[in-house]
Formats: structure tokens, sequence, C-alpha cells
């Protein structure tokens, strides 16, 4: 990391992960080219789950080759009386692997649909049964994690070096 004066631990790496509202998934095609999408994750431990269609440029490129970067987004607020951006950010890599088990991909699934949609767990298991053929689940292994901020405290100075206040 250039900033190392921005640099956060990995607790709070995690925990950008854990808030962010989506995450950009980086991967490159067959043919080398970089490749990035959105998409909606959950974490659970030092795994990284995500769904997606079973087919497509996404999939492609994570069964050509399944080494990923992840990256998420917290906290994005323009500071007002300065050219900058205050922000948190983690950025995960790892490898991709499609979860063929049906009981850790339901399980991933209920994890995605109590971070997303809480409020309708009530019709979580009527829907796995009915479609858990229909999306593919994705983890990610966390393999490396990092954290950067930029903040500034009311005083308008900026808190480097993983200062919290």
């Amino acid at each position: 990391m250039r900033r190392k004066d921005r640099e956060m631990d990995e607790a709070f790496a995690l925990g950008i992960a854990d808030k962010c509202e989506y995450a950009v998934l980086s991967m490159t095609d067959g043919g080398g080219a970089p490749y990035c999408v959105p998409i909606s994750i959950v974490r659970d431990g030092r795994d990284v789950f995500f769904h997606c269609a079973r087919e497509g440029k996404k999939v492609d490129a994570m069964r050509g080759k399944a080494e990923v970067c992840i990256a998420c987004v917290g906290s994005v607020r323009p500071a007002a009386d300065k050219f900058t951006t205050e922000f948190e950010s983690a950025i995960i890599r790892g490898r991709a692997e499609e979860v063929l088990e049906d009981a850790e991909k339901i399980r991933a699934l209920r994890l995605l649909c109590q971070r997303y949609t809480p409020a309708n767990m009530h019709n979580f298991d009527a829907a796995v049964s009915k479609s858990l053929a229909r999306p593919a689940v994705w983890k990610v292994a966390i393999r490396e994690i990092t954290g950067k901020r930029k903040k500034y405290d009311g005083e308008g100075r900026e808190m480097k070096f993983g200062r919290t206040q």
C-alpha cells in the first residue's frame, strides 16, 4: 500500500467488507483483459460468498482463472471545505471457487438473505426449496485483506496511522 499513513488493521478491513452496500469483483477474462462487476457479498469468517447466474462472462472468467480481487467501499463523504473525499475501503484477494455442495450453498444463500433482506427470512425455506438449482454460489477464501481510510476529526485534521479519535 502506497499511503501507509492511511492503512488500517485487518479487523477494520473485515468490518468494511461486512458493512459495504456492495462490492466490486475484479478478475481477468480468458484473454487476460481486466473485467469487473458489482456484487452483493457476505462474509463468514475468512470466506466471502456471493451469488450470480450459472453462466456468463464473470463465471467464464472465474472458471478459467480463479484468482480474484474484491473492492469494498464504505462511508464515502465529500469533505465540505476541501477538494477531497472521506472514505473507508477494503481490498480482498483470494481464490474463487464455485460452491457445489447443497448444504454449503444453502448456508451461503441464507447468510446473503439475512444480510440484504432480513425482513423476508420467513420466506427463505420455501424459496430455496423451489429454486436452489438456479443460482450459482461462489466462495472466495480470503488470502489477503487490506484496509484504508481517509477521515477528518472534528477539528479538520486527518486521522492518520489508524487513529480513531
